[in-house]
C-alpha cells in the first residue's frame, strides 16, 4: 500500500469513527468498561492532536439486555426499543465518564431518518454538529432506537456512520468492529487473505458479487461485512476514504499504519440531502413514467409533472420517498413526492396549467421537484411519449427555485 494513502489517513482533520456493539459489550450484552476505556483512550489521543472526532456508537440495545434480565438481543420492535431506552443512558454515561477523564465533554446526538431527510430538519442537524465541534465537544451518535419505527430506520449504524461522515464534511471514515479487515473469502477458513485496499467501484462490485462480506463473530450487533461494504460505497462515492479495521487496532488505524482495509475515495461530494435520499430512505411507492418523462427527468434533470405519469403503486403521503420507474419497470430515480397517493390518480396525464384552472393554484406544482430527486440508474427509453416533466414556464419556475435553494442543498 502506498505511503500517500496512509499519509491521508494520518492527517485527516475531521474523522467519523464507528464502533460496533461487539466491540463495546460482553457476549451477554452488558457494557464492558475496559473496552470502552481503551477506545476512548485512543480517540482522546487524536483529539489531543487537534483532530475533530465524531463517534457513531452502537451498543444501546445490547447495553440494555442485561439490566432488563433478557437472555439475548430481543427480536420484536417494542422490546428492542425498551432495551434501547435503558441502554442508551448507560452507554452515554460511560462515555461521559471516560472522556471526562481526558478533559473532554460528550454530547449525545440521536437521529432518526426523518431528522435528515426532511427539508426542514437536515440543515439543523448539520448546524448542531458544526457547533458542537466548534466548541470542542465529542458528539456521540446513535440511531434513536427508542422511537424509530421500521418506516423511519437507518437499519444499521455502518450506513448511519457513512451518511454522518458526509453530513459533517469528514475527511475520513473509520469502521471498527470484531473483524480486522475485508478478506478474499470466509476468514474462518484457512488460506484466505486480507484485502489491503479497494481502489474503486469495480472492486466493490466484484467483492459484492463474490459474496466476500461475512458477518462478525458476536451475537449482539445487527451489522455484518455486507453493511460495512455498503457504508464504504456510500462514503467513498461521496469523496470520503474509509478504513475498515478491528477495534483492537484502532490506534494504528487512526495513526495511518497499514492495518485493515483501505477504501479509496471514488467520487466527489454531492448535495447532502440527495445522498440521504439515495441511501437512507425506503420507497413507499412507485410512479410509472412514460418515455418522455424518463428522458426529461434523467437527461434534462427536470422536475416530474403529472402529465408524464402513467400509473402509481403503493400507499404514500406527501413528503414520502417514492421510486420513479421507466416503462420497462426499472427504477431510474428516487424522489420526495408532493402529493398523497390518493390524490394522484385524478391528476395523471394532465398539465399543471389545466389542473390549476380546474382545481386551484395549489395543483400547479410538480409531483416531484428536481431538488428532491436523485438518479439511480440510466433509463432505457423508447418512443416519444408525452414528456411530462417540467418544460417552459414550469422549468423556468424550477430553475428559479433551484437557485434559491442552492445554499441549503449543498450543506
Amino acid at each position: 500500500m502506498s505511503t500517500q494513502i496512509r499519509h491521508d489517513v494520518k492527517h485527516a482533520k475531521r474523522v467519523v469513527v464507528k464502533v460496533g456493539s461487539s466491540s463495546l459489550t460482553t457476549r451477554q450484552g452488558g457494557i464492558d468498561p475496559h473496552r470502552i476505556d481503551a477506545m476512548v483512550d485512543v480517540l482522546a489521543g487524536r483529539l489531543a492532536d487537534g483532530v475533530e472526532v465524531v463517534l457513531v456508537s452502537s451498543g444501546a440495545i445490547a447495553s440494555g439486555i442485561a439490566p432488563l434480565g433478557l437472555r439475548s438481543r430481543p427480536r420484536d420492535l417494542a422490546t428492542q426499543q425498551a432495551a434501547a431506552s435503558v441502554g442508551q443512558g448507560l452507554l452515554v454515561a460511560r462515555y461521559t465518564q471516560a472522556f471526562g477523564h481526558h478533559g473532554y465533554t460528550v454530547a449525545q446526538v440521536l437521529l432518526t431518518l426523518d431528522d435528515v431527510t426532511r427539508r426542514s430538519h437536515y440543515r439543523n442537524a448539520y448546524r448542531t454538529f458544526a457547533r458542537l465541534l466548534e466548541l470542542g465537544v465529542v458528539p456521540v451518535v446513535n440511531e434513536n432506537d427508542a422511537v424509530a419505527t421500521e418506516r423511519i430506520r437507518f437499519g444499521d449504524n455502518d450506513r448511519l456512520a457513512a451518511l454522518v461522515a458526509h453530513l459533517v464534511h469528514a475527511d475520513l471514515l473509520v469502521l471498527l468492529s470484531d473483524v480486522d479487515a475485508l478478506y478474499d473469502g470466509d476468514p474462518r477458513r484457512p488460506g484466505v487473505r486480507p484485502i489491503a485496499e479497494v481502489k474503486g467501484e469495480a472492486d466493490l462490485d466484484r467483492i459484492s458479487q463474490q459474496g466476500l462480506g461475512k458477518a462478525g463473530r458476536s451475537g449482539v450487533g445487527t451489522g455484518g461485512m455486507a453493511t460495512k461494504l455498503e457504508a464504504a460505497r456510500i462514503a467513498t462515492g461521496a469523496g470520503i476514504p474509509v478504513v475498515l479495521a478491528s477495534a483492537a487496532d484502532a490506534a494504528q488505524a487512526l495513526a495511518g499504519e497499514p492495518v485493515g482495509t483501505y477504501f479509496h475515495a471514488t467520487g466527489r461530494r454531492r448535495p447532502t440531502r440527495l445522498l440521504w435520499l439515495a441511501h437512507a430512505t425506503t420507497p413507499r411507492g412507485r410512479l410509472r413514467l412514460d418515455d418522455g418523462a424518463v428522458r426529461a427527468v434523467c437527461e434534462r434533470r427536470a422536475s416530474l409533472l403529472p402529465a408524464g405519469i402513467v400509473g402509481i403503486e403503493g400507499s404514500f403521503d406527501a413528503g414520502d420517498p417514492v421510486d420513479l420507474v421507466d416503462p420497462g419497470g426499472r427504477t431510474v430515480a428516487r424522489g420526495l413526492v408532493n402529493f398523497d397517493a390518493r390524490e394522484l390518480p385524478g391528476l395523471l396525464g394532465r398539465s399543471t396549467r389545466e389542473l390549476a384552472r380546474e382545481l386551484g393554484p395549489a395543483y400547479e406544482r410538480e409531483v416531484v421537484h428536481r431538488d428532491d430527486l436523485v438518479l439511480v440508474s440510466q433509463p432505457r427509453t423508447g418512443g416519444a411519449g408525452r414528456g411530462g416533466a417540467g418544460k417552459g414556464r414550469d422549468d423556468a419556475r424550477s430553475s428559479k427555485r433551484a437557485s434559491q435553494r442552492a445554499d441549503s442543498a449543498t450543506v
